[in-house]
């Protein structure tokens, strides 16, 4: 866990309005199971209120587990370091009363909007043993629900749904004109053979929940370029560790290392009637060219996203000037990172941590910590080889409070996530 880089911050403030919420652990309660529609629909009624207005900003049910953030505010949406792109809030996996959830699918992507995401997702499940899943006519209501709200250039609404082995693991696809199920796709390899097949993307989710881990994230080349993501942060969790207690290693080793070039995504997975508004559940920021469907799967199919269970958080970075979810262009070398870390006026002074994190065998080996400031640009330098493996990843942390899910007795990520900038790769 040494200290090989040469690090230091300076100043560049730069910030937006206030938001409620300083990071806090706060464990949702388990998932809702259907409830009757019209209680879900009576119970929305407030959420669906207009952006930005005193209903949808405080006033929410107790079914989330966790506080409730403001509509609007934050980190301001540029970066400092880099241009081309704005930072648009994202929930890119959320379930109603059409799988698993409780909430009507009609006041989804209104409450969301008015929790001030940019962009939304609904993923129900495709199919599941004992709950059941979309139907057709399910799959065509989520497309139309999502034309209805869908505003290009102000907020993104995205059909999607969730692939659902129980032992194997759940994947989410996006922007895709079909969806499959267990029937047709029983397993990984039949699963990526219909992914293959479709212009979609794909993602790992809640990796290592179950049993089989992707039979451990067993490497595909046909779909190398379209499973783009691996999620990081689900409802409350940390997933960096997950099964690190029973025996298995880090998802997030067991991904990189086996070949998935995937970015980091932080979810809400809602199956309540609050979408978008707890606060501590899993988000992702991702850097657009513009607020579209087509801006967000170009900039998903880059991997230029961050995950979070932060709201208003801005996380932008770069390595040798290249962005996140891009590959450098060395073998080894000493690599300047540029960081830009913002919350709004809220955590001005917020004493944070970023943790280099490289290729270990069972958990990620931590190569440098650099203390840094909410609200400043931290730059450091840190060398890297291939011959150490071939990614690296910043995770931003407060080392004020534990992790709940700890790795190995010691591990500097053993302190509580706030954020994680999607990978880098060295050239092979």
């Amino acid at each position: 866990m040494g200290d090989q880089g040469h690090h230091h911050t300076h100043g560049h403030d730069h910030h937006g309005n206030t938001h409620d919420g300083h990071g806090a652990d706060v464990r949702p309660g388990g998932p809702g199971r259907r409830a009757l529609l019209g209680a879900a629909a009576g119970g929305m009624l407030f959420l669906a209120a207009s952006p930005g207005s005193a209903a949808a900003a405080t006033t929410g049910t107790a079914s989330s587990g966790g506080s409730r953030a403001k509509a609007a505010g934050g980190a301001a949406r540029s970066s400092l370091i880099t241009r081309g792109t704005t930072l648009v809030h994202a929930d890119l996996h959320n379930h109603t009363a059409m799988s698993d959830g409780d909430g009507d699918p009609a006041l989804a992507f209104a409450s969301m909007r008015s929790a001030g995401l940019d962009v939304a997702a609904l993923t129900d499940h495709s199919g599941v043993f004992t709950i059941g899943g979309l139907s057709s006519s399910e799959w065509k209501r989520t497309a139309q629900l999502a034309d209805a709200a869908d505003v290009p250039g102000v907020y993104t609404a995205i059909r999607g749904f969730e692939w659902t082995h129980a032992l194997l693991g759940h994947a989410n696809v996006w922007f895709s004109d079909s969806y499959v199920d267990m029937s047709l796709a029983p397993g990984m390899g039949a699963f990526f053979d219909w992914l293959d097949d479709r212009d979609a993307i794909a993602g790992f989710n809640h990796p290592g929940r179950e049993e089989l881990r992707f039979n451990e994230f067993g490497y595909n080349a046909a779909v190398h370029d379209r499973m783009v993501s691996l999620e990081m942060f689900n409802r409350g969790d940390d997933y960096l560790f997950e099964g690190w207690s029973s025996g298995k290693s880090s998802p997030l080793v067991a991904c990189l290392n086996a070949g998935w070039r995937t970015g980091l995504t932080g979810v809400t997975d809602e199956h309540g009637t609050d979408w978008g508004f707890p606060e501590g559940k899993g988000r992702s920021g991702l850097w657009v060219t513009e607020n579209t469907r087509a801006g967000v799967l170009e900039a998903m199919r880059a991997r230029r996203f961050f995950a979070t269970r932060v709201s208003g958080l801005r996380l932008d970075a770069t390595a040798a000037g290249v962005r996140m979810g891009g590959q450098l262009p060395l073998t080894s070398g000493d690599v300047r990172f540029r960081v830009d870390l913002d919350r709004g006026p809220e955590w001005v002074g917020r004493q944070l941590n970023i943790q280099v994190l490289r290729p270990g065998t069972a958990a990620p080996e931590v190569v440098d910590v650099v203390p840094t400031t909410a609200g400043r640009i931290t730059e450091f330098t840190v060398p890297l080889d291939t011959a150490d493996g071939d990614w690296v990843v910043l995770r931003v942390s407060d080392p004020t409070q534990a992790n709940g899910s700890p790795g190995p007795a010691g591990h500097a990520c053993n302190d509580w996530g706030v954020a994680y900038s999607s990978p880098w790769w060295l050239q092979g």
